[in-house]
């Protein structure tokens, strides 16, 4: 019989998948990750304990053991804080020191849940680990693979695009076919305490935040010029790394408008926008892939569909190696929105082939980026 190691999260679907794994046979235990803690990180940069995430995270803890007395499952608690800290959010915000936006689950999935928490489940003899994660698990030119879930809704094979290949193997994915609705009828169906409980829509083990506040704790903010694509100077910024390229709330410009951002210059602590009338600043037809991590075996270049953000539809793309470290994705018909820091992730039908970071893109041969501060210079200069 496997020992199916489960995380469990103090959420419905891990606690779901728990239960159809019991019912299939396995033997299963359970396990809950702390990977965050205010006080120690605090401690780390001087800064005052946040916001009561201490708190919420107990809560999750006794919700994972509210779950694992009621299926009648042992229960696991295991401590990744040095781990998340080094590999996960000092990445997550050199990159916004950087001027751009990362992806922090995608992160997490790569260096803790299926990194650090899967080498303690093989540690601790299991045959498997198992997570509540909308994806499956398929076969791909006769490889492991990660295909989509069969509820699109859910699907979050997306943020699984950094996983190492060499895991496909050792782990399970049970909700695969099961549509959210159907798992919070089970959890209802079998009272568990957590049935109704909402999913969670905050940063990865850190928990539902004002963000901008909290970012601010550790990239303290820099107000700055807010300049539109014609030079002119529209309004004030709280902190040009708190914005995102098609970003249309929060900017607080009054007048004509509304604006959209289409660019920043950490350099010059400037914010770029454009008004929402002139949309093309938003569309580039092709962009560079670094830190490409392969998934599955393909020649190039391919024609396949690409996830620019989670949310996207499929986006028919050309995709091809550069070299060694860079891909290209080529749409010649321009996508928008495309922004650097953000995965792209790419698939031949279900079967995700692999994913990498964005780290330029191009209108035609042009650098959008460079193109958008030259138009704002020409006009400062005219």
């Amino acid at each position: 019989m496997k020992r199916i190691l489960v995380g469990l999260s103090g959420g419905v679907d891990s606690a779901v998948v728990a239960y159809l794994l019991k019912e299939q046979g396995y033997d299963v235990t359970c396990a809950f990750m702390r990977n965050w803690d205010s006080i120690t990180n605090s401690d780390i940069l001087g800064n005052p304990t946040l916001d009561g995430d201490q708190c919420s995270q107990e809560k999750d803890w006794d919700d994972a053991r509210s779950v694992a007395d009621s299926l009648g499952l042992p229960l696991l608690r295991i401590d990744f804080i040095e781990e998340y800290w080094t590999n996960v959010f000092e990445q997550f915000l050199s990159t916004y020191r950087a001027g751009r936006t990362p992806n922090p689950d995608i992160l997490c999935n790569r260096y803790i849940k299926f990194d650090s928490f899967l080498e303690f489940a093989r540690e601790k003899g299991f045959d498997v680990l198992a997570t509540g994660h909308y994806a499956r698990n398929g076969v791909y030119h006769g490889m492991p693979s990660i295909e989509k879930a069969a509820d699109r809704n859910k699907d979050q094979s997306y943020f699984l695009a950094e996983v190492n290949r060499s895991c496909l193997d050792s782990i399970l994915f049970p909700l695969a076919e099961v549509p959210k609705p159907e798992v919070r009828r089970i959890a209802e169906e079998l009272h568990l305490s957590i049935a109704k409980k909402k999913d969670s829509t905050g940063i990865c083990f850190i928990g539902e935040r004002k963000f901008r506040e909290f970012l601010s704790n550790y990239l303290p903010m820099k107000p700055g010029r807010i300049v539109d694509i014609n030079g002119n100077t529209v309004g004030e910024h709280k902190g040009v790394l708190y914005y995102t390229i098609g970003q249309r709330k929060g900017l607080n410009i009054g007048g004509t408008g509304p604006y959209y951002v289409i660019g920043k210059n950490i350099h010059t602590n400037e914010l770029y926008v454009a008004s929402t009338s002139d949309e093309r600043w938003l569309y580039s037809t092709s962009c560079l892939v670094t830190g490409f991590n392969r998934l599955a075996d393909f020649e190039t270049p391919i024609h396949c569909t690409a996830k620019f953000r989670y949310r996207q539809n499929d986006q028919p793309v050309l995709l091809e190696q550069v070299d060694d470290s860079v891909w290209r994705a080529s749409y010649p018909e321009g996508i928008r929105s495309v922004t650097p820091g953000q995965e792209a992730v790419f698939y031949d039908g279900d079967t995700m082939l692999g994913g990498g970071v964005i780290d330029r893109i191009f209108l035609g041969k042009e650098d959008l980026s460079i193109k958008i501060e030259e138009t704002i210079g020409a006009h400062h200069g005219s």
